[in-house]
């Protein structure tokens, strides 16, 4: 069944993938290069993401529960050709991010970019859009270049090497650093507005009707007592025309919104949605409850950094865990009954990516201070898909080092245990000893108990490890400021981001169901 379930694994991924893309896609604008280069860089990082858990579970699958090794695992060779394979899938997964990040998606978004042009054929258009992305391509091949060059003195000092592609590592790192800007900013908003939405939920579509009838009689009533002071054919002053076209401007959105608002009373989605309240709430409640699970581990895990790690020079490294960490300690508690260490580890990854999703969909797409990009059902440019897959490729990079911050021992190690000979007990024992398990960690020998792949590749350049530890507090920061937030922001309208007053250029155009 394990083996069935993997095989659909990818096929379920892209089913969602498609479905999402879907959901928001413009149905006035949309364009299949557009739309399929965005569904498969979605699929590559829910794919991505989904190869951490398997890294854990094989590593941990070696071995029994007693801490001997399983007999097709007893063998070196084989427990080497498995590492291997994990990791050459991650540096396969990791050199098409690569290529998405720096030339396939620059390559789609500025190629759709160059159409708006009508004079531009074909061939044009293809030759402007490589110009453009040339830059992104100049960049990548630098982080390659220094990542080569870079000495193996660089790494971290006493740290288990492999064989791999320091470029390949150096650039990713690179990458996940963007990655984590993403994280503090969508993620940890992500993490707080989505189960305080479910518990809250919207306002009823009934009074926002009744409220927006009245606002419209109250701007149709302003309009009219300035158009009678020109009555008698005198002009309208400068201030009053300004006035006069913003309060027509209001009343145009007024009225579209009274047209959406019409169309929700009559979905059927709204009266479900109604129904299943309850189920909300309840579905909330978990949500913040683990997320205030996350911060806390988070929290504990960092604090376990400062207190027992060499400092900056060595990344904040530790190897295992000195302070309890009720995450970790979870995830130990459930492995001896498989696969529920595995379900939730999964279930973790999956959490972080929906809310990723959930703080860029609430938030909208950001350059600094300028919002660029809105993402709203049936009506997001195709652009903006483009810059969401990316946000969320930068986001799956990260994802794997927030996990072992929250769960470090397990992450490390998964649920493996190594053999230990401890004196017999009792009078006449005599010099016999006994073998007790005991669960890996970073006193254990090195051929007892196997790393995961995952942790070796995060931790390769001791200056990113820095970066991502200060970065953790950020995103405690980032997620606490975002839930007072949330808790001071009142209930949602029924139709959120379907029509709104300050639409821009970079927004897509109106479009009515």
């Amino acid at each position: 069944m394990q083996h069935n379930f993997t095989d659909f694994q990818p096929l379920v991924i892209l089913v969602f993938c498609w479905i999402y893309i879907r959901k928001f896609q413009s149905r006035r604008e949309s364009e299949v290069i557009s739309t399929i280069t965005a569904i498969c860089a979605l699929a590559i990082a829910l794919i991505t993401s989904a190869l951490l858990p398997v890294d854990i579970f094989l590593v941990s699958f070696m071995k029994y529960p007693n801490g001997t090794y399983k007999e097709w695992a007893a063998n070196n060779e084989t427990r080497g050709q498995i590492e291997d394979t994990v990791l050459y899938g991650y540096y396969t997964l990791y050199s098409i991010i690569l290529i998405c990040v720096f030339l396939w998606i620059p390559f789609v978004y500025f190629y759709y970019e160059e159409r708006d042009d009508n004079n531009v054929n074909k061939c044009s258009q293809v030759k402007n859009a490589l110009k453009y992305t040339i830059g992104f391509v100049i960049v990548c091949v630098a982080l390659l270049l220094i990542g080569g060059q870079w000495h193996i003195s660089n790494s971290l000092p006493d740290f288990p090497s492999t064989d791999g592609l320091p470029a390949l590592s150096f650039s990713i790192s690179s990458l996940t650093l963007i990655g984590m800007l993403a994280v503090i900013t969508y993620t940890a908003y992500g993490m707080s507005v989505m189960p305080l939405n479910l518990i809250k939920g919207t306002r009823s579509v009934k009074y926002e009707r009744l409220e927006n009838t009245e606002d419209i009689d109250d701007v149709e009533h302003q309009i009219e007592k300035l158009k009678s002071k020109c009555q008698d054919g005198r002009p309208l002053s400068s201030r009053d025309r300004n006035n006069l076209q913003e309060l027509e401007g209001k009343l145009q959105v007024l009225r579209r919104r009274g047209r959406h608002l019409e169309i929700a009373e009559r979905n059927c989605c709204t009266k479900v949605g109604s129904a299943l309240r309850p189920f909300k709430i309840l579905l909330g409640i978990f949500f913040i409850l683990v997320a205030l699970l996350f911060t806390i581990a988070l929290f504990i895990s960092n604090l376990d950094k400062a207190l027992h790690s060499a400092g900056i020079s060595s990344g904040f490294i530790i190897f295992g865990t000195n302070l309890t960490n009720p995450l970790n300690e979870l995830l130990l508690a459930l492995q001896p009954v498989f696969p529920l260490d595995y379900i939730l580890i999964t279930v973790i990854t999956v959490y972080f990516v929906l809310t990723s999703m959930a703080g860029i969909r609430n938030m909208g797409i950001w350059f600094f201070w300028i919002r660029l990009y809105k993402i709203r059902p049936k009506k997001t440019r195709p652009q903006a898909l483009l810059f969401l897959c990316m946000i969320l490729l930068l986001i799956v990079l990260h994802t794997s080092y927030m996990i072992y911050s929250l769960a470090p021992q397990y992450v490390m190690y998964g649920s493996q245990k190594y053999l230990v000979q401890m004196p017999s007990p009792g009078p006449t024992s005599g010099n016999t000893t006994i073998n007790t398990s005991r669960i890996c960690d970073a006193d254990a020998p090195e051929d007892q108990c196997t790393v995961t792949r995952s942790y070796l590749f995060l931790h390769k350049f001791w200056f990113f490890s820095t970066i991502y530890y200060f970065g953790n507090w950020a995103f405690i920061g980032a997620f606490l400021i975002g839930l007072v937030v949330s808790c001071c922001r009142g209930k949602k309208s029924v139709i959120e981001g379907e029509v709104e007053a300050d639409d821009s250029d970079f927004s897509d155009d109106e479009y009515v169901h």
